[in-house]
């Protein structure tokens, strides 16, 4: 299951600092705008303790995690939905992304220029904002016409969705809102809506990237988001990149665990915005554990066996018979699958059952 998620903002506000931290693929960082030229890809392991735990028990040849793509684009500046700077790039590899990880500038720092002179994350989103929105406005408006006369002179169902999808869409874009505001109970509408790929309807991250001093408590900047965020209905997070570079630098999970404690961190802000976009991206984990390995995989929240099954191996779906299902608790608790069996902690389930995050999972299938 390749997922995306890509990492945004304007020039100089830590972004590819942050990147830096959360991948070995090392983004250059400068003083200076569009620094990072092509989009740099990493592909990020996403923490999850319940792995350790499991191979504690099975003492497995290989544990393995799931994994989620970061990439690192371009920085935007004003004028991008018309090809200034970087910007059909920048705007060509957010719409290949599954989901939006935007980083605002929430510290003043007089040695790193900001490019628009001064520090202000909400001037920050809303020149961000702004420019998704007019490439939106771009591609809704391209297919109004043509779509309008098919749905009103044909008798053509998904033509009519269509129109009735980019009629909603270029009214809220219009108001200069975005296009992830708006949700459709209807199935064949959201469907649509999917197809066109707007680049203001993806899901969303906002990270404040702060100082040191400032990465507990917050400062102005972060007040300043926190706010706007609730009338958003966004994600936030609060990171401070320079720090989480240092943690990053440490060569051993000893080292990296005694620098947190000092901070008075349980976790570092990096793995915080992993399991964050993780979850922005709604998916969820099952396991399998035994011997040979200990494994996480990925699946969308809601999917049922069959198809968490085929994260496996597509036969594995096609012949799928049952699912034998143990809670991540149980397993814990009763130390292997014989002992679960034993306390009937095994459920067998059919191809309605709905896979729950931690499930441990083993599937029967023929082909």
């Amino acid at each position: 299951m390749s997922l995306k998620c890509g990492i945004v903002g304007l020039p100089n506000v830590g972004k590819s600092t942050l990147f830096n931290c959360l991948s070995n693929a090392k983004a250059q960082a400068a003083n200076f705008p569009f620094c990072t030229i092509e989009p740099n890809i990493g592909v990020i392991t996403v923490p999850d303790e319940r792995l350790n735990v499991l191979a504690e028990i099975d003492h497995p040849e290989k544990i393995i995690p799931t994994t989620v793509e970061i990439v690192d684009i371009a920085g935007l500046v004003k004028g991008a939905s018309k090809g200034e700077g970087l910007g059909n790039k920048f705007l060509g590899n957010i719409r290949e992304c599954d989901a939006i990880i935007e980083v605002l500038r929430c510290f003043d720092d007089s040695n790193i220029v900001h490019v628009d002179g001064s520090v202000n994350p909400i001037r920050d989103k809303e020149v961000i904002d702004l420019e998704l929105q007019l490439k939106d406005l771009e591609t809704i408006e391209s297919r109004y016409a043509k779509t309008e006369k098919t749905a009103k002179t044909g008798g053509d169902k998904k033509a009519k969705d269509s129109f009735e999808v980019i009629k909603k869409y270029k009214e809220v874009l219009e108001q200069g809102r975005n296009a992830r505001e708006v949700s459709f109970d209807n199935k064949d509408f959201t469907l649509a809506a999917k197809e066109l790929c707007l680049l203001t309807a993806k899901p969303i991250l906002y990270v404040c990237n702060v100082d040191e001093k400032s990465f507990k408590q917050g400062n102005e900047y972060v007040k300043q988001v926190e706010d706007m965020v609730k009338k958003e209905q966004a994600e936030m997070l609060v990171v401070a990149a320079k720090t989480e570079e240092d943690i990053a630098s440490l060569e051993t999970y000893e080292e990296r665990l005694m620098f947190l404690e000092e901070l008075g961190l349980k976790e570092s802000g990096v793995n915080r915005l992993i399991k964050s976009a993780y979850k922005l991206l709604n998916l969820q984990t099952f396991l399998t554990t035994g011997p040979k390995e200990t494994r996480a995989w990925t699946f969308h929240k809601g999917d049922k066996a069959p198809q968490c099954a085929g994260v496996i191996h597509s036969d594995f779906e096609k012949g799928f018979i049952r699912a034998e299902v143990i809670k991540y608790d149980d397993y814990v608790q009763y130390k292997s699958e014989a002992a679960c069996k034993e306390q009937g902690k095994i459920a067998i389930e059919g191809k309605d059952y709905v896979v729950q995050d931690g499930d441990i999972m083993h599937f029967r299938f023929n082909v």
